[in-house]
This record gives C-alpha cells, sequence and structure tokens, in this order.
C-alpha cells in the first residue's frame, strides 16, 4: 500500500510540475511576478507552519459524493456530468497562512473539491463564499501581500500601507466591499462558494460554452450577526461542520450561468449580470467532516487547472497562475519546510 501512495503522490507531483511550467510561460508575458515571490510574500505576511499549506492553512476535511444532471452534459462532455456517483474529497478552510485565524474573521471561506472521475482522472475546483476575486492580475494579490506584513513594532499591518494599497489598486475593490457588507458564514454548510474564474464546457462536437460556477447549501444560506461576530469563540466551523454531517447528508446544487457575448472573460474581479441562464449541474453531498489532521484531503494539491475533459480553462491570469504557486507551496510542503 505504501509503494501505491508512494506513485500516486509522485504522479500528482509530476502533473503539478508540468502544468507549473506550462503556466510560467503563460503569464510571463503578462505580468512579471513570480510564484517565488508570491509564496515568500505569504510567508513573510503569516509565518511559515512548517508541512502546512502557505495559504488556507486552517481548514477541514469531508468526504462525499456528486451527481450530476443531464442539463449540464448538453454543454460539456466531462464525466463529471454522467449521472453517475463521483467520490470527493473535499476541504474547508479560511483565507491566509495563519493555522490560529478566528473562525469570526473577516476573510473568505473555501471549499475546495477532488472529483475520482470513473475513467480514472481526477476533476478539482477551488472556490471562495464571495462572488468576486480581490486581484485582476498577480501583481495586486503580491502587493496586498506586501501590504498586510505585520509592522514589527505593534504585530500589525501598517495602516496607511493598506490605504495606499487600496488607493493604487481599484481591482481590489469590489471583494473587498463585499466582505465589509456581509459577514462571514455562520457554518461552513450554510455559505455558497463561488467557481470565481470563467471556465470553458466542451461537449461532444467540440462546441465550447463560457460559463461560470458556484455551489448553494440546500441547508440556506446564514451569516453569523454581528453579536455572534462578537461573542463566538475562536474555533467553532470545524464542530459545527462535524456536527452538521452527524446528522444528515448536506447537499450543495452546483449551478452553472452560461455565458454571453461580452462577459468577462479574464478578470475575476468583475461579476456575470445576475440575468444569465443557469443551469442546475448537479448536486454535492458531503456525508462525513473530520479534522484535517491524517485525513484524506490533507495530501492534496488542490490545483485549479487539474481538469478532466470537456472542461477548460480560460486565459485568465489569476486563474493561470495559481497552478504553479500551488505547486511550490506543495513542494515545500511536502519537504516539511
Amino acid at each position: 500500500m505504501q509503494d501505491i501512495d508512494k506513485i500516486v503522490c509522485g504522479s500528482r507531483i509530476l502533473l503539478a510540475g508540468l502544468i507549473a511550467l506550462g503556466c510560467r510561460l503563460a503569464v510571463a508575458a503578462e505580468d512579471p511576478v513570480t510564484p517565488e515571490q508570491v509564496v515568500g510574500a505569504i510567508e513573510n505576511t503569516f509565518g511559515v507552519t512548517p508541512g502546512e499549506r502557505r495559504n488556507h492553512t486552517k481548514g477541514t476535511c469531508a468526504t462525499g459524493e456528486f451527481v450530476g444532471m443531464p442539463e449540464a452534459a448538453a454543454y460539456s462532455r466531462s464525466p463529471l456530468f454522467s449521472g453517475k456517483r463521483i467520490p470527493v474529497v473535499a476541504r474547508f478552510s479560511l483565507a491566509g497562512g495563519n493555522p490560529k485565524a478566528p473562525d469570526t474573521a473577516r476573510s473568505p471561506r473555501g471549499m475546495a473539491l477532488e472529483f475520482a472521475l470513473p475513467d480514472g482522472s481526477l476533476q478539482h475546483m477551488t472556490m471562495l463564499n464571495i462572488p468576486v476575486f480581490g486581484a485582476m492580475r498577480p501583481r495586486t494579490f503580491l502587493d496586498l501581500m506586501v501590504a498586510s506584513r505585520p509592522d514589527p513594532a505593534t504585530g500589525k499591518p501598517d495602516p496607511e500601507k493598506i490605504k495606499a494599497f487600496k488607493a493604487t489598486h481599484p481591482d481590489s475593490r469590489a471583494q473587498s466591499e463585499f466582505m465589509a457588507q456581509n459577514n462571514p458564514p455562520a457554518s461552513y454548510a450554510s455559505s455558497a462558494y463561488y467557481g470565481i474564474h470563467t471556465f470553458k464546457f466542451i461537449d461532444g462536437g467540440n462546441r465550447t460554452t463560457l460559463v461560470r460556477w458556484r455551489f448553494v447549501p440546500q441547508d440556506g444560506e446564514k451569516r453569523l450577526t454581528d453579536e455572534e461576530l462578537k461573542s463566538l469563540p475562536a474555533n467553532f466551523l470545524e464542530q459545527r461542520l462535524i456536527e452538521r454531517a452527524g446528522t444528515g447528508p448536506v447537499r450543495w446544487d452546483m449551478m452553472v450561468s452560461i455565458g454571453e457575448a461580452g462577459d468577462p472573460e479574464n478578470d475575476p474581479t468583475l461579476a456575470w449580470p445576475a440575468a444569465r441562464k443557469q443551469v442546475r449541474a448537479g448536486t454535492l453531498t458531503i456525508t462525513a467532516a473530520m479534522p484535517q489532521k491524517g485525513a484524506a484531503c490533507e495530501p492534496v494539491n488542490f490545483d485549479p487547472l487539474v481538469m478532466g475533459d470537456g472542461i477548460a480553462p480560460t486565459g485568465d491570469p489569476i486563474l493561470l497562475f495559481r497552478s504553479p504557486a500551488y505547486a511550490l507551496s506543495f513542494a515545500r510542503r511536502l519537504g516539511g519546510i
């Protein structure tokens, strides 16, 4: 069994390396920022927890399944929409590199999924509980990390540096405004999660459709009240998810927006019009949740460019940059750094 695990892990590392090489070439012409710079800036801002993820460090594992719908199969030939039960390894998390971040923090929450497709391939989806991202280009994200680095004298970011960042990076405003106007979720189970980027669905005749997806909780969306933000302990999201999964399946509907001419394709900071056609693509069911240490999600590098046939990336610079950055973080994590 250990030999098999080594082969699987080795294959994933090789795949991540190949993807990283291609993506480095793809983004080099658009932005001189490197994965080493971004990962290093994250480490400088949050510190390093050896053997752990550099970003979204605090997280919880879960397992379940996904069943696709024929409505989505009309747009994509992906086995994900075959109607078969697809095993899923999931991870829910808080943004940032602080493993002790309070669950009341006004920061994005993440849901990452690995689907084991019937043909033996994998499909990854990495999402946030916000409809738009805070950077149009990797440079903005790097500058945010640099501006957020704690001042040694106070242990907190310099307010003037944050103010200067916001003034010079208008592409960060939409996400910042959304988080300021919307409290964090009361539970991982009562939050919607957005794919953020635009992707391509490819059907059996090689017809391409631009899409964006989100996962909508059947439990309904519920956010913390202002009073709960003040009174809740630092850790409650993991336990709430474990307890909720223990009472019965937790489900999300995968909703896909069908793009139209003129919709932003390569800018995750811009939302699509709400009037776009919506297709219910399937249902995600989580049947168990557990602490991440030693669980199935812990060793997974949830690279969003790991895709099965029928789904493809666009030229979104942020989407393409995430793969090599994830690969670098993954390599350091495997090395115990």
